[in-house]
């Protein structure tokens, strides 16, 4: 299977907008995300990622049809570090999860900004987890620990790491 990650254009948005109801959806199992009154979940930054510089949406492409999403954006949103490259959001349909893709997925678009990155889990997301855990070995040729960290009320388990030694593989 070919795996392509793209980035959105502005055009593009109402697709990544539907893309994000099924992620809300699934994530609703282990998070308290609720419906508004038209029936969306909705993603109140969603419009940021093409008005600011600093904010990358990109569309997962298998085989050619959509696949899912990586949002990603410069800055920490646990440590405050300016520096570091953020998957703010990344979600791989249920169809082609468990076949290599999502891995795929998040190494193609580490290799689009070389630098430091942090990956950050829900403590109550263990599927996320184990996969987050696979996919960063997998890029840097080792494991790396994830730190537990506490922001905005929530405790988060943070796969921090450089792209900058992976890229020469």
């Amino acid at each position: 299977m070919q795996v392509e990650v793209a980035a959105a254009t502005a055009d593009q948005e109402p697709i990544l907008a539907n893309l994000i109801e099924l992620y809300a959806h699934d994530f609703s199992e282990i998070a308290d995300l609720r419906l508004d009154s038209s029936g969306r979940f909705g993603y109140a930054a969603l419009p940021l990622y093409w008005q600011e510089s600093n904010r990358y949406p990109f569309l997962v492409k298998v085989d050619g049809a959509l696949g899912g999403f990586v949002l990603v954006k410069r800055g920490s949103e646990v440590s405050a570090d300016e520096s570091v490259w953020d998957v703010a959001e990344f979600f791989i349909l249920r169809g082609y999860r468990r076949r290599g893709i999502g891995i795929r997925a998040a190494h193609e678009v580490w290799r689009k900004f070389p630098g430091p990155w942090e990956v950050r889990v829900s403590q109550r997301n263990q599927a996320a987890r184990a996969f987050w855990s696979g996919a960063v070995a997998a890029f840097v040729g080792a494991t790396v620990e994830a730190s537990v960290r506490e922001a905005g009320g929530k405790r988060w388990h943070v796969f921090s790491f450089d792209t900058e030694p992976a890229r020469s593989n």
